[in-house]
């Protein structure tokens, strides 16, 4: 008997993830709504870092410029000492961007400048966030979800194929699945406040007592705003006074009565922090994403980043499946962002553990441009190969000319939902043409031409030899084309669900 389907997905949360996940199932076609139950916008800073990685996800997105426009880049971390006196310092390296990484400094953009841009793309794709709506209550059967909808208009009954939690730490999706949410209490609670004062300039982030936490404060200018993000250890029990006149008083007696006036605030905050991570990230037709699989410390930047690039992996995969890709293909989420994320909560962890000693300097680490998925069962190496790229690994960026004479870059050939083939040679063994999969030929009488052979050496392709990348920028494989790999190769991307046309398939 036929269901009828309100939406193939349904996606409960509306912060950073939810919302990625929300614009690229969009971009496929796929339909879905997206239900937030606050009332309006989160309005804080909490995840102000942009990182590298995530920059060239925003980029795909089609809202990199507008990130950078509305935000700025990290400045300087100055650090006084009790006698007044200070010293300035990078909070990490700025090393030059290459060929292969155009994006290498993290950007600064307070949270809720992210998300609004990131409703403007969503309506620009003709959809948008129901705001006052919770999920209360689902239950999942073969072939899809029954959900419980409490908003304006009351409670309603919705039947999708999906459901994503993308309901952040007190996830209530994942409660009502029973999954685990194993991890520790770092013995360490926080303030973070966005606020106006007065008495510090704008070109520095500003830290007092740094490694002491029970006097360590930290007041950093949020690009893009007039305000500034206070943040400060606090006693772990406690009630903590979040007005004006309260902060006021604790930067006061941590910075020995300076002429720092808090004049208002826009939004504060008083947590815990936990390092946490769930036992599993799909129950049958449900998910998790972002905080609601794993939370972080705030050190090093990591939260909001690993929550977009969740969101990121996943909603190719559920398009795909929807069109026609093998069910098993939705195994891949957990089994490749699961690692990530328990790397990355190990990383954050180790940073804490610096900033309490007051030793805390982020590397290359903290981009995520090293993130891959080496071990998944999509990473094929269909030929023997001498170079170091490895089906997997995180695509490189690359300067190249169209065949018409204009410069581009790879990053653009793979901007979109599709896969992309990169062939070495414009003759030979081809593909034939197929739904969802752009093919290249790299080569002087090719559509892309290698001018100043950036491409050879990030991808050190052999003659014949081809790449290809999935629709998140990952290698899925290399082979050399001939009859009995193409057909491999045509196998692969059939479990994609990336079809022959009917007519050509005959």
């Amino acid at each position: 008997m036929a269901t009828d389907f309100a939406a193939d997905v349904l996606i409960c949360g509306a912060g950073a993830a939810g919302l990625t996940l929300a614009i690229e199932l969009a971009r496929r076609g796929v339909s879905f709504r997206l239900i937030e139950k606050r009332r309006e916008p989160f309005r804080g800073s909490r995840g102000k870092g942009i990182q590298p990685r995530t920059q060239e996800i925003l980029e795909d997105l089609g809202i990199l410029n507008k990130i950078v426009a509305a935000g700025g880049t990290y400045p300087p971390m100055r650090e006084y000492r009790d006698d007044g006196s200070y010293v300035e310092k990078d909070t990490g390296e700025r090393p030059d961007p290459t060929p292969g990484e155009p994006y290498h400094i993290a950007l600064m953009i307070p949270q809720f400048l992210t998300e609004r841009i990131m409703r403007g793309r969503l309506v620009e794709l003709g959809h948008g966030v129901e705001f006052g709506c919770e999920l209360v209550g689902f239950e999942q059967s073969e072939n899809g979800v029954t959900a419980r909808l409490a908003g304006p208009n009351g409670e309603e009954t919705v039947r999708v194929r999906y459901l994503v939690g993308a309901d952040g730490g007190r996830s209530f999706v994942r409660h009502a699945l029973g999954v685990n949410f194993p991890g520790k209490t770092l013995g360490v609670r926080a303030i973070v406040a966005d606020a106006t004062l007065t008495g510090l300039d704008r070109d520095a982030w500003h830290q007092f007592n740094d490694g002491d936490m029970e006097r360590m404060v930290a007041i950093c200018p949020l690009a893009g705003t007039d305000l500034f993000q206070i943040q400060a250890p606090i006693p772990l029990d406690g009630k903590i006074d979040l007005s004006a006149e309260g902060l006021g008083r604790i930067i006061g007696e941590r910075t020995g009565g300076s002429n720092i006036q808090v004049n208002s605030v826009a939004w504060a905050s008083a947590y815990a922090m936990h390092a946490r991570l769930a036992d599993r990230y799909r129950v049958d037709r449900v998910f998790l994403v972002g905080d609601a699989a794993h939370i972080h410390p705030p050190t090093g930047g990591q939260g909001l980043n690993t929550s977009v690039q969740d969101a990121y992996n996943l909603a190719w995969k559920l398009a795909a499946v929807l069109g026609g890709a093998d069910y098993d293909l939705l195994d891949t989420y957990g089994e490749e962002r699961r690692p990530v994320a328990e790397s990355m909560l190990g990383l954050s962890t180790r940073l804490l553990d610096a900033q309490k000693q007051g030793g805390m300097r982020r590397g290359r680490e903290v981009r995520q441009l090293n993130i891959g998925y080496p071990d998944s069962p999509l990473s094929r190496q269909l030929t023997e190969r001498s170079g170091t790229l490895r089906a997997g690994d995180r695509a490189p960026d690359a300067p190249i000319r169209g065949a018409a004479g204009q410069p581009s870059r790879l990053f653009q050939l793979l901007q979109g939902p599709h896969w992309t083939l990169l062939v070495h040679g414009a003759g030979g063994e081809t593909v034939a043409p197929r739904p969802g999969l752009h093919v290249h030929h790299i080569d002087p009488q090719g559509d892309v031409i290698d001018a100043w052979g950036h491409v050879h050496d990030a991808y050190e392709l052999a003659p014949g030899e081809c790449v290809l990348i999935r629709p998140d920028g990952y290698v899925g494989a290399f082979l050399i084309l001939g009859a009995d790999r193409t057909r491999k190769l045509a196998r692969y991307l059939g479990h994609m669900g990336v079809g022959q046309l009917e007519e050509e398939s005959k």
